[in-house]
């Protein structure tokens, strides 16, 4: 799974540690995912993740890759509430 995550972002161009944050900022109701850098270069990477803009097919793909819980539903709803 996170092999294929990798590769997913190497296709768009963007680094794995980024296209999290910026999953979070395309759903509903998220203002403000929680970021966990160690150190500067990590924070100034993330600082980034707002202006990406995820296509509906890379939205569609990082839900097939991580689903929610039995895949019952999406991973933001099953792991928000």
């Amino acid at each position: 799974m996170v092999e294929a995550y990798e590769k997913m972002c190497a296709g768009i161009g963007e680094d794995p540690a980024d296209v999290g944050p910026a999953w979070l900022f395309a759903q509903d109701g998220v203002t403000g995912p929680i970021i966990g850098q160690r150190t500067v270069e990590q924070l100034d990477g993330s600082l980034r993740a707002p202006a990406i803009i995820l296509d509906e097919d890379t939205l569609a793909r990082l839900d097939e890759l991580f689903p929610g819980p039995n895949g019952a539903k999406p991973a933001l709803e099953a792991y928000a509430w």
